[in-house]
């Protein structure tokens, strides 16, 4: 009896003798993969990558505020941001509506630092003017002015005046020694 062969299904050729194709461009039923099937297998991992991606965030997110330390912090940083929109930071070191008070209070002490300083009492002398620096828009101008003016012995006695005014009044540090 004759080997009777089946007909191929419709739009398929028939193969042609040789080596045979490898699986990797060949499916199963001997078709080539389709594009959409690449596609979508594509989306499908891109999908799953981004939900693991954001479950990720979230877990470490609620890890991060449940964190007593975080919170701790975050609770300083808004302490800090609160005193320096009331102006009472170290930021806000000038306020305009207190710079006419300032000057006049400067001119003072200057003043009253001559005075002193004319009359022979050096040590009140130099008090006043270590004053009148502290509250100095400029202290090192005015540092060089008394350089200038001050007899070189009260002009010492107000330098070492300078680290008591700083470890008394810390915020006014930088300005007063830079």
């Amino acid at each position: 009896m004759a080997q009777r062969r089946r007909p191929l299904p419709a739009g398929r050729a028939p193969r042609a003798p040789g080596p045979r194709p490898t699986l990797s461009t060949w499916d199963a039923r001997g078709r080539m993969p389709c594009v959409r099937t690449l596609l979508g297998l594509l989306a499908a991992l891109a999908a799953c990558g981004a939900v693991a991606f954001l479950g990720y965030c979230v877990y470490f997110d609620r890890k991060r505020r449940g964190d007593p330390a975080f919170k701790r912090r975050l609770r300083d940083k808004r302490r800090t941001q609160a005193q320096k929109a009331e102006g009472q930071g170290p930021a806000q070191l000038w306020d305009p509506a207190k710079n006419e008070k300032l000057q006049e209070l400067f001119l003072q002490e200057v003043r009253m630092g001559e005075l002193w300083l004319s009359r022979g009492e050096h040590g009140m002398g130099v008090e006043h003017l270590s004053n009148a620096l502290l509250v100095c828009g400029q202290p090192q101008k005015l540092l060089n002015i008394f350089k200038h003016t001050l007899p070189p012995k009260v002009f010492e006695m107000l330098l070492h005046k300078i680290p008591l005014i700083c470890q008394i009044y810390p915020r006014r540090r930088v300005k007063v020694l830079n």
